[in-house]
């Protein structure tokens, strides 16, 4: 009988291998004869080398997916020319009789391709045998992204590289809002592989390493975790084989390291081992893993029957109720090996019969039990992972990951995540529904070292105070006030141990010492700065924010004379009296034919005109206006006047009546121009502001205390003091809360367009090593003191606030500037009285135009321009036609005739010649 398995210990004449040694392997490799024995007689044998541990479960596993998977394609393909011999050899878990092994099949059996070994370990010396002999080695097992196809051409990797996965646990841990997690990992290629991808994908979560030897004992083991227990961080990501993986969680479990709060991440191998692992899983409550998936179909679920027939056959049912996915690659493996033979001519390519294969075995594509195998770079693509909740013996699916989509729901396909519209329940250990924040403090109390700021000036906010009977040092503030009454807030106890730092000139040396790790906190006045934030986390800011300016304030209260003019602005004041002129003559024109009182000499009508005009504004206009054009413009505009002369009463009251305070300076270029000295708090970093805005070093003076800042104001830059102090709004707010009276804050202003520098901060926080989980929780706790009514009591306690506030004027007394009335306010009423004034002019021109129409067509008055004059003449006499004349004229014809009185013609003549004849002279 011929077979294709041949089964070979790596040296028979060595005498360490023993019966056993030879015996189990030959009995689990003859197990498979030839599936074509009899279909083609004459088929080419092409010798294929096997490497795997023949005594572990996992191997035997991996070892009958291998032979079923010949056995049912030489089934399924009677009329292939080749045949695949197997030659298998034991490595015997060990790296370097895996080496041999390969040595062996390459040059004593002239194999042409090697499938194997298990481990990460072992491959790596195994391929650079392979490829120096240009055999491929092909790999179901080996995920360690260190053995790299790139660098390695005779290595096909028929498995998952572990790197895949990192991703898949990044976007876990950002989803539920995890900032530090602990990475376990066995000292070896398998371990140390994935590190690299899994910190690069959770660059914005600190990682912490823990690191275990393949060799340790429970010993080692223990003493580990119980230093991780120690420490933080609640969240632990495991990667390793799971041999030492599953007693890693043993003895976690046993020290009370599964209960509430708890997080365990299992990677890729290790959750797809969790069912095949032999042991009772029912205390693993609340496991978390990444699994790639494994899609179902009906070869996948007939191959499950065969395999569980056939272990029931042969007594081996312990070796697991269904094969693993290591064993669906295996499978795989062998069926794309052999479709590559196929393709490959033996007798063509004898000489380079390894690269024809290589090439052969890169082109394979097929549908294969653990999903589509297909080569890329000579590696299976990076698929879609299954996120596990293990529960006991029991797994649920609760979502997916994948490449181009990130986490989305195993049911709908659609992206989600875990803290927001969550589609399957978790259980977390301890039998827990409660999202673990990933991190605890001992609730006996955890005591941080938390760095003061020395200062001599604004101690309102910090205040060190030394005993000089019991030499005991404390710290007091508003500052201090508020980080106490935040710790309060957390649901765990901290205990803060305050320490005492000069800040000298600048308070970076103390955020560079929170940085190296002198501190866990600093609390103080520290502003929030973009420079800072790259060295630690602020929390929440407590206090207001930015940079401004206080300057001195002068009154002018009943001191000046111009007083009356201020209620208006300039544009105010000219518009108003260019109506009153335009208003004037409108009604002139309107009254000129109609009207004696607008008639006369030209200075007497001009006067009469601009008189009447403004008497509108004190409604004590004495002449009549008899046209009803002229009537409807002065009925408008007298509601005009009326709305302007209520409003600049009642602006002209406010300004006589109540202080007006004026800060001395609002620009910042005019202190620069003219070489005003201005103020800055010393230690700050409103200094490299100030000298950003061009002001010189001269011009510079520090100060140190409110005191010392309100003394140099009082001076004046003409006495060796300061015109302006530039410093953080909480500082300024407390120098002008003591001197209302006598300093205005106002926001730095600038008259150049386009050169507005920023001089907006964050405000104060309080100062936290990078990622520390104590950040988050002491922001939320700020708010929380800043809504509450425990905020106005530290308030009025360092600030005076409740007794200050009737002392000094409110805000809206400072500066009445803002109160004067602009025609911005009144341009409606305006618009009205124009377009009314015009519609009438408009009205008045037509009528008098079409009155007189006989005169524009007559062609006896020659050209327009006489025409022109004809028309002005007529305008400029009297309308005896108008009812005010018609009624005069009646009046006079009526009266009794006396010696004295001319004729009757006379009555009638004379005064239009009169008139006629004054016409002529104006």
């Amino acid at each position: 009988m011929s077979s294709n398995l041949v089964i070979m210990t790596n040296n028979t004449t060595k005498t360490r291998n023993t019966f056993l040694s030879y015996f189990v392997p030959f009995l689990w490799g003859f197990v498979v004869m030839d599936a074509g024995l009899g279909q083609n007689t004459t088929s080419d044998e092409i010798k294929v080398g096997v490497v795997i541990d023949l005594k572990t479960n996992f191997s035997k596993i991996c070892l009958t997916s291998i032979n079923m998977s010949l056995s049912d394609f030489y089934q399924t393909h009677p009329h292939y020319r080749t045949r695949l011999a197997l030659h298998i050899r034991d490595s015997m878990e060990d790296i370097v009789e895996a080496s041999v092994a390969a040595y062996d099949l390459i040059n004593n059996e002239q194999v042409r391709a090697i499938i194997g070994p298990r481990s990460s370990m072992q491959a790596e010396f195994m391929i650079k045998l392979a490829t120096k002999s240009q055999v491929p080695t092909i790999t179901f097992s080996a995920t360690s992204p260190l053995l790299r196809t790139i660098n390695n051409p005779y290595f096909v990797r028929a498995t998952i590289d572990d790197s895949f996965q990192a991703e898949a646990i990044a976007s876990i841990v950002k989803s539920f809002g995890w900032r530090s997690v602990v990475a376990i990992y066995v000292d070896n290629e398998l371990g140390q592989g994935i590190m690299p991808s899994l910190s690069e994908a959770l660059e914005d979560v600190e990682v912490h390493r823990s690191v275990i030897s393949p060799e340790a004992s429970d010993d080692q083991i223990l003493k580990e975790l119980y230093k991780l227990k120690t420490e933080q961080t609640r969240v632990f990501v495991i990667n390793m084989d799971s041999s030492l993986g599953f007693r890693v969680l043993k003895k976690a479990r046993k020290i009370g390291m599964m209960e509430e709060g708890y997080v365990w991440l299992l990677s890729n191998g290790m959750t797809h081992m969790m069912r095949h692992s032999g042991r009772s899983l029912e205390t693993m409550q609340g496991l978390l893993g990444v699994r790639s998936h494994v899609p179902q179909s009906k070869e996948r679920e007939d191959f499950s029957l065969r395999w569980k027939r056939k272990l029931e056959k042969e007594n081996r049912a312990g070796d697991g109720t269904e094969p693993n996915v290591f064993a669906l690659w295996a499978y795989d493996s062998v069926t794309a090996l052999a479709m590559a033979v196929e393709k490959t001519n033996t007798k063509t390519y004898r000489r380079t019969y390894g690269p024809h294969l290589l090439e052969a075995l890169s082109d394979v594509e097929f549908k294969g039990l653990a999903g589509e195998f297909k080569l890329i770079n000579r590696q299976l693509e990076s698929s879609t992972f299954e996120i596990v909740n293990v529960i006991g013996d029991e797994e649920r699916i609760i979502g997916l990951w994948t490449p181009s989509n990130g986490l989305v729901n195993a049911k709908s396909n659609k992206t989600t995540s875990f803290l927001g519209k969550r589609f399957g329940p978790v259980i977390w250990p301890g039998n827990s529904n409660v999202v673990p924040k990933g991190w605890e403090i001992p609730t006996s109390g955890k005591k941080i070292k938390v760095g003061i700021p020395v200062n001599k000036g604004f101690l309102n906010f910090v205040e060190i105070k030394t005993n000089p009977i019991s030499n005991l040092t404390t710290v007091r503030g508003y500052a201090i006030d508020i980080f106490e009454a935040a710790l309060k807030e957390l649901p765990y106890s901290v205990i803060p141990q305050y320490g005492f730092e000069p800040p000298g000139d600048d308070y970076n040396d103390l955020v560079y010492q929170v940085f190296d790790g002198k501190w866990d906190a600093i609390v103080g006045d520290i502003t929030i700065t973009s420079n800072r934030s790259s060295y630690v986390d602020f929390t929440l800011p407590y206090t207001e924010s930015g940079v401004s300016m206080i300057v001195p304030v002068t009154s002018n209260k009943n001191k000046n004379a111009w007083v009356f003019l201020k209620p208006w602005s300039l544009d105010l004041w000219i518009t108003t009296g260019c109506f009153f002129v335009l208003i004037g003559f409108v009604v002139w024109l309107f009254e000129h034919r109609v009207n004696t009182d607008f008639r006369g000499p030209p200075h007497h009508q001009i006067g009469t005109s601009v008189c009447f005009s403004f008497s509108t504004m004190v409604f004590a206009h004495r002449e009549k206006v008899v046209s009803n054009l002229a009537r409807f413009v002065v009925v408008v505009w007298c509601f005009v006047v009326l709305v302007l002369t209520q409003s600049y009463t009642a602006s002209l009251t406010s300004f006589l009546t109540v202080q007006s305070l004026h800060p001395t300076a609002t620009n910042v270029e005019d202190l620069i121009r003219s070489g005003e000295s201005v103020g800055y708090q010393q230690g700050g970093f409103v200094k490299d502001i100030l000298l950003g805005l061009k002001f010189s070093e001269s011009q510079l003076k520090p100060f140190g205390s409110a005191e010392e800042c309100d003394d140099l104001l009082s001076k004046g830059t003409s006495k060796g003091g300061i015109a302006a102090a530039f410093d953080e709004v909480p500082y300024l707010k407390d120098i002008v809360s003591h001197n209302c009276s006598k300093y205005a804050m106002v926001e730095p202003s600038f008259k150049t367009a386009g050169f507005k520098p920023s001089f907006k901060t964050a405000g104060f926080g309080f100062a936290f090593p990078k990622n520390s989980p104590m950040t988050g929780d002491v922001s939320r706790a700020i708010l929380k003191v800043i809504q509450s009514k425990e905020m106005s009591l530290i308030e009025n306690k360092w600030f005076n606030r409740l007794s200050l506030a009737s002392d000094c004027p409110g805000p809206d007394t400072a500066d009445l500037s803002s109160n004067r009335l602009t025609l911005s306010s009144f341009w409606g009423l305006f618009l009205i009285s124009g377009v009314a004034s015009f519609l009438a002019l408009l009205i008045f021109v037509a009528l008098f135009l079409y009155e007189h129409r006989h005169t524009l067509c007559s062609n006896s008055e020659g050209s327009i321009w006489r025409k022109l004059k004809s028309l002005f003449i007529i305008f400029d006499a009297k309308d005896i036609k108008s009812h005010t004349f018609k009624s005069s004229a009646v009046h006079n014809v009526s009266s009794p005739i006396t010696p004295c009185t001319a004729s009757p013609s006379n009555v009638q003549i004379r005064p239009l010649q009169r008139s006629m004849s004054l016409n002529r002279e104006f």
